[in-house]
């Protein structure tokens, strides 16, 4: 019976939290902020209450189960031309940015807080190096980002980890074993992850790859989609490689070669259902970060006054925030210097403006708590280490200060810096689809010639409705359609949804007066979104 009743006890807390996230998502839609940033300061809320059932985070889980899923979500929907485009300014990110972070936290450590030595200050600095993947994707498009500053983002915050969890390693070898590595150590442990990690990833998704030819079934690609990055995290762990890199190598290898192995039905069983898991998993990241706000405050409780812990929180969410921005500037400038001397790209180099918002966008989150909480409570000669709760406190300041407070100025910055982007099709989005569509007409039309007469009439029918897709592209104003302009591409469009409408009403009445069974509506409904679908795109936008 106790069994039964704790079993309860896990089913209840775990369907209260899934009901935070869905209603406080929805609030935050409506509010038009982030939603990390809604549930984090809705888990910090809840904390204060009284009969909360309290919710430690456990580091494995966070590293195993949570962090792996994500991972190869966000490396899903990175653009793989643009990860190249911007390699070199996401390494001098993820390895450069990540060093400079640790010896600033170090440095600074010792310097002024009497309470950290260097080597906590080493250790704090690796756990707060690394910004999130989850934070940054989540927030960054939610704000209409310029594009290429997304893709800086989200390429950091992909292989950051690697180098962030290295440091961490060197940081508890320094503390717990009182050696320091040597450069040779340290280059050599991190090509060996890197190495190792981008292949074993590779490795995988070229096994998943050839696999795939022989699955069809839309719930076994589920299945083999959701057991890859597990199986890629703890390959790389296995062998002592990075786990991430792995995942993140083997999400952007798949993404790549799913165009030519997944049929279109089993695709959008797969996509839908991983928005679904990828929002839930985001989801009770961000709300267990707000709980953990008991666990913190127990373990730093009478060490130090409330006077003492603002003002160490808010020294060194400062310093976190001066030093990412120290960095930013000259390695975006070299960056870009090397890019179009020595590379021959001719694009334009980021502003100083934009430059800022890369600076001011370096969210930390669970990774980071997650990182702290792992730190040992006692050293190898059983002393305790006196420093691991105000390592947590700090860790847990600097992430609301990073996703709430900057979370919530970025928006403000944006409009201010004139960088916030229109909704609708960018010039590259426009240009493919009409691309595509004119081949398909001349496709339609080549294949009319000598159809017979009922062919003539299907041809004549599909061709009609290619044209009119082509028209709500929105093409140059000498190819419109039949002489339509703007106002008529409107009508037209808002006409089309209608009619969709219709159908939709009429079918849903159908199944009311049991006409036709759910299974009829499911799949006429499906059909219904995917052609609605099409509708949503804006023209001449």
């Amino acid at each position: 019976m106790g069994g039964s009743s704790s079993l309860h006890a896990v089913e209840t807390v775990i369907l209260l939290l899934l009901m935070l996230v869905s209603g406080f998502a929805v609030m935050a839609h409506r509010m038009k902020v982030a939603y990390p940033i809604v549930l984090v300061v809705v888990g910090l809320a809840i904390s204060f209450l009284p009969h909360i059932p309290r919710i430690p985070l456990n580091p494995d889980i966070v590293f195993v189960i949570f962090l792996p899923p994500l991972l190869y979500s966000s490396a899903w929907v990175t653009s793989w031309r643009e990860f190249k485009r911007n390699w070199i300014v996401i390494v001098l990110l993820a390895l450069g940015l990540v060093g400079f972070t640790v010896w600033g936290v170090a440095e600074f450590s010792d310097r002024f807080i009497t309470a950290l030595d260097w080597k906590a200050g080493f250790l704090l600095g690796a756990v707060l190096a690394t910004t999130d993947a989850i934070a940054a994707t989540s927030i960054a498009k939610t704000l209409g980002l310029p594009r290429r500053i997304v893709d800086i983002l989200e390429g950091e915050s992909l292989v950051n980890d690697a180098t962030g969890l290295l440091a961490l390693e060197i940081g508890l070898g320094i503390l717990l074993r009182d050696e320091m590595p040597s450069v040779q150590e340290g280059v050599f442990r991190l090509l060996y992850l890197v190495v190792g990690g981008v292949g074993i990833g590779l490795l995988i998704g070229f096994l998943v790859g050839w696999a795939e030819r022989f699955v069809e079934e839309g719930p076994i690609e589920l299945v083999i989609s959701v057991v890859v990055p597990y199986a890629a995290y703890l390959a790389g762990e296995q062998a002592k490689a990075s786990g991430v890199l792995a995942v993140v190598t083997c999400g952007l290898y798949l993404s790549r070669k799913s165009a030519t192995y997944l049929k279109p039905a089993a695709r959008l069983q797969v996509l839908g259902a991983w928005d679904a898991l990828t929002f839930i998993l985001n989801g009770l990241v961000f709300v267990l970060i707000g709980l953990q706000l008991p666990y913190v405050l127990a373990g730093i409780h009478g060490r130090y006054s409330i006077g003492t812990l603002i003002a160490y929180g808010a020294a060194f969410s400062f310093v976190l925030i001066l030093l990412r921005i120290v960095w930013v500037f000259p390695s975006m400038r070299f960056a870009s210097f090397v890019e179009r001397q020595w590379m021959h790209q001719g694009e334009e180099p980021l502003s100083s403006r934009e430059v800022f918002i890369v600076g001011w966008t370096g969210m930390r989150g669970v990774i980071a708590l997650a990182a702290a909480i792992s730190v040992p409570e006692v050293l190898n000669n059983g002393k305790p280490f006196e420093a691991r709760n105000l390592i947590v406190f700090l860790a847990f300041c600097v992430i609301l200060v990073t996703l709430v407070l900057q979370g919530l100025s970025l928006p403000e910055l944006i409009c201010r810096l004139g960088l916030s982007q229109p909704g609708g099709m960018d010039k590259e989005e426009r240009y493919a689809r009409r691309v595509v569509l004119q081949a398909a007409i001349e496709y339609l039309e080549e294949k009319r010639i000598g159809a017979n007469e009922i062919e003539e009439h299907l041809y004549e029918d599909l061709l009609h409705r290619y044209r009119h897709r082509l028209a709500a592209v929105g093409v140059r104003a000498e190819d419109r359609f039949d002489g339509m302009d703007e106002g008529t591409y409107t009508r037209l469009q808002r006409i089309g949804a209608s009619a969709i409408h219709a159908e939709r009403s009429t079918l849903i009445g159908l199944r009311d007066n049991a006409t036709i069974g759910d299974d009829v509506l499911r799949k006429m409904e499906r059909e219904l979104d995917l052609a609605e679908s099409r509708y949503q795109t804006m023209p001449f936008g």
